[in-house]
């Protein structure tokens, strides 16, 4: 449980050989601890320093007076820091036992160790940013492209929480006409016409639903397009991934099985963070290892939103072809002939009869060549954001709690519609534009719960 009223104190930078650390303390304790451990060349204290200014000095051990490390020494006072309360942070150098020993010394002097995401949910509980903000930084952290990092700033900067609110205000607005007919019912008072009511409330639902649109779309940046290059053995699978990274992260040979485990890396396609797995070939095995790469790869093709076909058009099509057919029929997919540099044993036109879906795209590329691999990036890219323009404009929602809260907010307001429309209670109309309204209000934080908080918070490092 998250106590408001200490201080609390963590280092914020990763650990391991660096150019800097960084120990972080938030709380009204402080500047008070910093004090007893802070030594400038002009004896200036904490307290005395400026905010937002790095002032040069020592780290003492105040049993031994000994010095701990060399520091450039930073403050920012309540109500202007990341917290809105006295945030100190001390910059030393990197390494463990540093690090370890400062942040020994200022726990030994009051603070607490900070939970996970505990500094941005002071943030949060202190009016600095709202949830969906607060999310953000998360995503931030965590983005791998330009594009997803544009995404999060924006989220970051209240893009989403000005969209939620203005919504949030419109539906306040209906449900305090309809609430006056409730509180009021036989006043002379100024009221809205039930068409005018209805129209207002079905625009909201058409804005309500858009956001959810962006959503397919918008996750593949927040979390990555997931992606599987299946086939059988030795048809070019690890070659593919490598030519996609443009590095030799997997292993070829012309041994059959040489891939026994799901191999995972993150590709930059045009600002879309690629996830993909070269998986093990898919076959009939009694090797208790290969069988086992084999289960994860019928797995991974279950679990991911696009699939890399691969076949080798060198050879006649096998019985294990066939079977990748049968396996990946159903899923996003796009097809690929490998070994386009090597006389062709088929005709690309005989292998499209046993492509089912007709939006499926087949290409043919040489993956030890480099050849087709800049048009596959493309159709990877098309596949799945096909209606995606790279100079967006407009909020795009990339979590899932934020998706969810809104078809919730669309359901109880699409109730409300259908109640007014069917002249029922005007008591029900309100409890259903009320309850559209708390399920918006969970998106930016003004309704939330505990469990919420901890889950969201969770996912947080300590020290951010």
């Amino acid at each position: 449980m998250f106590s408001h009223d200490d201080t609390i104190a963590a280092i914020s930078t990763p650990l391991g050989e660096g150019g800097i650390g960084i120990v972080r303390m938030s709380g009204k304790d402080s500047l008070a601890i910093a004090g007893q451990i802070f030594l400038s060349p002009k004896n200036k204290l904490p307290k005395e320093i400026k905010s937002f200014h790095l002032t040069y000095g020592y780290i003492l051990d105040p049993l031994t007076g000994g010095k701990v490390d060399e520091v450039l020494l930073s403050l920012m006072r309540s109500p202007h820091s990341y917290t809105k309360e006295d945030v100190v942070e001390i910059n030393c150098h990197s390494g463990m036992i540093s690090l370890m020993k400062i942040l020994e010394l200022v726990l030994g002097l009051g603070a607490r160790l900070a939970e996970p995401g505990e500094f941005t949910k002071r943030a949060f509980l202190n009016g600095r940013i709202d949830l969906s903000q607060a999310e953000a930084v998360l995503d931030l952290i965590r983005c791998k492209t330009d594009e997803s990092r544009r995404i999060a700033l924006d989220q970051l900067q209240g893009g989403l929480s000005e969209k939620i609110t203005s919504l949030r205000d419109r539906v306040m607005d209906v449900c305090v006409n309809i609430e006056a007919y409730i509180d009021f019912p036989e006043d002379e008072i100024e009221t809205v016409s039930k068409q005018d009511l209805s129209a207002s409330m079905e625009d909201i639902h058409r804005k309500l639903r858009m956001l959810v649109k962006t959503y397919d779309e918008g996750r593949f940046f927040r979390e990555g397009l997931s992606t599987a290059i299946v086939g059988r053995p030795n048809v070019g699978k690890s070659s593919l991934l490598n030519a996609l990274l443009q590095k030799d992260r997997a292993i070829v040979t012309e041994i059959p099985g040489t891939t026994r485990d799901t191999i995972e890396e993150y590709l930059n396609i045009r600002g879309l963070p690629l996830r993909i797995m070269d998986t093990a070939g898919i076959r009939d095995v009694k090797d208790l290892a290969e069988k086992e790469g084999v289960k994860r790869s019928l797995q991974s093709i279950v679990n991911s939103d696009l699939v890399i076909g691969l076949f080798d058009r060198s050879e006649p099509l096998q019985e294990e072809d066939f079977e990748v057919l049968k396996k990946i029929k159903d899923k996003n997919t796009i097809f690929v002939l490998n070994k386009s540099d090597l006389p062709a044993a088929f005709e690309r036109k005989s292998f499209s009869a046993f492509i089912l879906n007709p939006s499926s795209l087949l290409l043919t590329i040489s993956a030890t060549r480099g050849a087709g691999i800049e048009e596959l990036k493309a159709a990877i890219f098309g596949s799945c954001l096909k209606n995606w323009k790279e100079e967006r404009e407009g909020v795009v929602v990339t979590n899932l709690r934020h998706k969810t809260a809104i078809q919730n907010a669309q359901a109880s307001l699409m109730n409300a519609m259908q109640a007014l429309t069917e002249n029922q209670p005007i008591e029900i109309i309100a409890l259903e534009l009320r309850d559209s309204l708390d399920k918006l209000g969970e998106i930016v934080g003004s309704i939330t719960t505990e469990d919420i908080l901890e889950r969201i918070f969770n996912e947080f490092c300590i020290g951010k």
